[in-house]
């Protein structure tokens, strides 16, 4: 299982959705393609917006089904950050 170590692509504050698609199409893809599973380390993050959290997971919960979840780990994440993937998850959801 790999681990991709967020802070020094994102910074404090997550919020640039266009890197959240690059780490989405150029990390988490290609690992979940090859390892199956990822860690997704948020330690040192304060917060994100809503539109970072979407572009870094939902279209892989569109093209994969919300079953791949299972394979992704979502490591220190503070209250605010926990529920806005929450907010995102049950989105994609519906």
């Amino acid at each position: 299982m790999k681990e991709i170590i967020l802070l020094p692509i994102v910074g404090t504050f997550a919020e640039d959705k266009d890197k959240a698609r690059d780490i989405r199409l150029n990390k988490i893809i290609p690992i979940l393609d090859v390892e199956k599973q990822i860690i997704l380390n948020f330690e040192g993050i304060e917060s994100a917006t809503q539109s970072f959290i979407h572009a870094l997971i939902s279209d892989i919960i569109r093209q994969k089904g919300s079953k791949i979840l299972d394979n992704i780990y979502f490591k220190s994440c503070n209250e605010n950050i926990q529920k806005i993937i929450n907010i995102v998850v049950e989105y994609m959801q519906v």
